[in-house]
C-alpha cells in the first residue's frame, strides 16, 4: 500500500527566548530591547538579555592565556569556523596574518564576541608574540614535527595554523618554536584546517582549563 504524500513541513521553532516575562530584572548588563523583544541570539542561557558589551566584559575576566593565529594569503573560508571555536574555549585573541580581510560566515557572528587582531605579515605577528613573551607553536603534519597527543603545551602560548591546502608557509614554519601534528590514520594527506584548529585547541584546553 503506498502512503499518502506528506504535508507541508512543520514551521521550526524559532531559536533563543521570548520578550522577558513580568517584571524585569535589574542591572546595567541587561538590554532593554531585548527584555522587551526577546533575545534571538545564539549565546548561552547565563548571558541572555545582556548587552554585547556586557557579554564581552564578561568574557574578557575569564579568557584564557591561549592565542590562534591564521596566515590569510588566499581569502580562507576556515577562518570563520576557527574564530567560532576560538570564542567557544574562551581564547584570549585569534591574529589573522596576511590579508585583512577574512571570510566571516563560519564564525555565525562570534567575532562580535572574540577579539581579532590583524598583522600584515609573518615577521610583524611573530615581533608581537616575542615582546608579549609568547612561544608561538606551529599545527602542520610535516617531516620533524612532534605529535601533539604526547606533547606538553604551554600555558600561554600561540597556536598558528596555515592556509587551507598548503599548511604553513615557510616563513611561519621558521617563525615557530616548535611544529606540532595531529595523528591522522586514513589516505588522505591532511584534515581540514578548521578541524585542525578545533583538535588543536582541544589539547589545549585538556591540559590546562577545568570545565
Amino acid at each position: 500500500m503506498s502512503e499518502p504524500p506528506a504535508g507541508p513541513a512543520a514551521p521550526a521553532e524559532p531559536v533563543g527566548v521570548g520578550p522577558w516575562p513580568g517584571e524585569w530584572p535589574t542591572g546595567d548588563h541587561y538590554d532593554p530591547e531585548l527584555l522587551r523583544d526577546g533575545d534571538r541570539r545564539n549565546v548561552v542561557d547565563g548571558y541572555r538579555y545582556w548587552t554585547l558589551e556586557a557579554i564581552v566584559a564578561d568574557l574578557d575576566r575569564r579568557r584564557h592565556p591561549l592565542h590562534v593565529a591564521i596566515e590569510n594569503w588566499q581569502h580562507d573560508f576556515n577562518i570563520g569556523s576557527i574564530v567560532r571555536t576560538a570564542n567557544a574555549f574562551a581564547v584570549a585573541e585569534v591574529h589573522i596574518v596576511g590579508k585583512r580581510r577574512w571570510n566571516r560566515r563560519g564564525a555565525m557572528v562570534t567575532d562580535r564576541y572574540q577579539h581579532v587582531r590583524h598583522h600584515d605579515t609573518v615577521a610583524t605577528f611573530a615581533a608581537w608574540a616575542a615582546e608579549q613573551g609568547l612561544p608561538v607553536l606551529g599545527i602542520d603534519n610535516v617531516e620533524g614535527s612532534v605529535p601533539i597527543e604526547s606533547a606538553t603545551l604551554p600555558a600561554a602560548c600561540v597556536l598558528v595554523f596555515g592556509q587551507e591546502g598548503p599548511g604553513l608557509s615557510d616563513e611561519a614554519r621558521a617563525a615557530c618554536e616548535r611544529t606540532l601534528s595531529i595523528a591522522q590514520f586514513g589516505s588522505t594527506r591532511s584534515i581540514n584546517a578548521g578541524a585542525a584548529a578545533a583538535i588543536a585547541m582541544h589539547a589545549w584546553i585538556r591540559q590546562h582549563a577545568t570545565p
